[in-house]
C-alpha cells in the first residue's frame, strides 16, 4: 500500500541510530519535561519495510516472535486473533507476555483436551503466555486461559496478573424475542453465560482456573486499568452507548471476593452523550452511582447505569493508567465519529476530553493504548484502511510511530518491556506478535 495515504507530520528527521528505544527512553522523558526536543520531535518519516510487515522510522528494528499456527510447548497451536496484551517482569531479565485471543465459536472449533480447565467447551477464546529473553528471543509459550469467548483487551493488576475481558454476552438461552431454534446452531451449543472478566497470573506455568469475576459486572467488556493506590479497577464497555465502570473490591487484590460496581456520572452534565460536542480540555467533576443487578440475564447493565445518570461514551475501548490518571479511547466518538481519548484525574475526580480526532487521516478509530516510557501515549488504530501506531504527546500532538505494511488488520496489545528497551505489539489477523527496538 502506498505511504502517501496520510499526510506526514512535520517532524525533524534523524539518521540511523538517532532514535533509540533502549535505556535512553528515560532520558527522552527527562528532556521532554525540561523543554528539550521530545521523542516526537526527533522522529522522522516511516521507512518502507523490505519484508512488507512493519514500516518504522529510521533507527528502529523489529522481529516477529510469535505467529498463529505455531506449535507451543504444551502441544497446542498458537490461536489467531491476537488482541490485548501486557508485559510483566520475569527471571533473569526475561519478559512475560500474556496475550488475548478474540475468538468466538463461529471462528474456531474448540479442539482442546476435555480434561483441561476451561470455562465453556463450546468456546475457543482465551489467552496464551509467552516468555521472551533479553535478546527478544521466544523461550517458551503455552495456553494460559481456555474456553472463554472473544477475549478482546484487558489490563494488569499491581499483584502481577492479567485481567482478560470477554467482549461477548452470549448465553445458553436465546436473547429476548428469539427462540432456541432461531439461534445459530454453533452459538446454540454455548453452555455458560459470557460477558465476564477472568484473572490470569503472569507467572503461571499452565492454565489459569477459569473463574468468572461476576462482581465486576456482566457486559461487553473491553479493557481495565487498576489504580495502584486503592486497588480500584476501572472498566470500559464496547457499545455505541457504553458506560465507564469502577469496581471496588471488598478486599484489595481479591477480585473473587466480591465488591461494589459503580458507573461514572458527569456531575455537571448528567446523562450527557460525550461523543457529541464535548469540549476539549475542559474538566468536569465526576460522581459514581452504585449498580445493583451486576449479573443481568441479558445485556442490560448499561441501561441501569444510564437510568441513574451515567454518562454515555461512543464505544469505550482501550484504557491505561498513567501517573495518577486514566486514559481511555472512545472509538466512534467526536464530531468526525472516528475517535476520542478521555482523561480522568484520580485525585481531583475530574474527567476531560484530552484529544478528539479531526478525521481518519489523523487518528482512525483508536483502540488499545498505553503510556510509553518517553512520556507519550501510543495508540493502536482499528480503522477502515491502513493501520498505524499513533503517538500522542502530552500537548496533544500526533505522529506516526509504525504502519502495518502487511494488510489492513488492526494493531493491538501495545506494551513495553519492564526494562523499557522493547515495545511489543500485535497484528490482529493473521495473528503475530512483534518486538520493536532501536539500535
Amino acid at each position: 500500500m502506498p505511504l502517501s495515504r496520510r499526510k506526514f507530520f512535520s517532524l525533524a528527521g534523524v539518521g540511523v541510530g538517532g532514535v533509540i528505544l533502549a535505556a535512553p527512553l528515560k532520558n527522552l522523558y527527562t528532556n521532554l519535561v525540561a523543554g528539550k526536543p521530545s521523542f516526537a520531535d526527533r522522529i522522522g518519516e516511516l521507512i518502507p519495510d523490505p519484508q512488507g510487515i512493519l514500516d518504522l522510522p529510521a533507527g528502529f528494528k523489529y522481529k516477529v516472535i510469535s505467529r498463529v499456527g505455531e506449535k507451543m510447548d504444551d502441544g497446542y497451536i498458537v490461536p489467531n486473533q491476537h488482541d490485548g496484551m501486557a508485559a510483566f517482569g520475569g527471571k533473569k531479565g526475561q519478559t512475560i507476555l500474556v496475550r488475548n485471543h478474540e475468538i468466538h465459536p463461529l471462528q474456531a472449533i474448540n479442539n482442546l483436551a476435555e480434561n483441561i480447565p476451561q470455562y465453556d467447551r463450546s468456546c475457543s477464546g482465551g489467552t496464551t503466555t509467552l516468555i521472551v529473553d533479553s535478546d527478544r528471543n521466544l523461550i517458551k509459550h503455552h495456553l494460559s486461559l481456555a474456553g472463554t469467548n472473544r477475549n478482546c483487551a484487558g489490563g494488569t493488576t499491581p499483584w502481577g496478573s492479567w485481567i482478560s475481558c470477554e467482549e461477548e454476552v452470549s448465553t445458553p438461552y436465546p436473547p429476548p424475542g428469539y427462540t432456541k431454534e432461531q439461534v445459530d446452531p454453533v452459538w446454540g451449543k454455548i453452555t455458560q453465560k459470557h460477558g465476564y472478566n477472568f484473572e490470569v497470573p503472569a507467572s503461571l506455568a499452565g492454565l489459569a482456573e477459569p473463574i468468572p469475576l461476576v462482581a465486576m459486572g456482566r457486559f461487553r467488556h473491553e479493557a481495565i486499568a487498576t489504580d495502584p493506590k486503592t486497588g480500584y479497577i476501572y472498566q470500559t464497555e464496547d457499545q455505541l452507548n457504553s458506560c465507564i465502570y469502577r469496581f471496588i473490591p471488598n478486599k484489595a487484590g481479591d477480585l473473587r471476593g466480591g465488591g461494589k460496581l459503580e458507573a461514572l456520572v458527569i456531575q455537571d452534565a448528567p446523562k450527557i452523550d460525550t461523543g457529541v460536542d464535548f469540549p476539549i480540555g475542559k474538566s468536569f467533576k465526576v460522581t459514581w452511582v452504585q449498580l445493583e443487578d451486576v449479573d443481568p440475564e441479558h445485556d442490560t447493565l448499561r441501561y441501569e447505569a444510564q437510568s441513574k445518570g451515567a454518562a454515555i461514551f461512543r464505544r469505550g475501548e482501550g484504557m491505561c493508567y498513567a501517573n495518577g490518571e486514566l486514559y481511555w479511547t472512545a472509538t466512534n466518538g467526536g464530531a468526525a465519529q472516528v475517535g476520542q481519548i478521555f482523561r480522568y484525574n484520580l485525585e481531583r475526580n475530574t474527567v476531560e476530553l484530552f484529544v478528539e480526532s479531526p478525521g481518519y487521516d489523523v487518528l482512525d478509530y483508536p483502540d488499545n493504548l498505553t503510556l510509553a516510557p518517553f512520556g507519550d501515549l501510543v495508540v493502536c488504530e482499528d480503522g477502515k484502511d491502513e493501520q498505524f501506531l499513533i503517538g500522542v504527546t502530552p500537548k496533544g500532538k500526533y505522529y506516526q510511530l509504525a504502519r502495518n505494511a502487511l494488510n489492513n488488520s488492526e494493531f493491538a496489545g501495545i506494551c513495553f518491556s519492564p526494562d523499557e528497551k522493547t515495545m511489543f505489539v500485535n497484528i490482529y489477523n493473521p495473528g503475530m506478535t512483534l518486538a520493536v527496538w532501536g539500535y
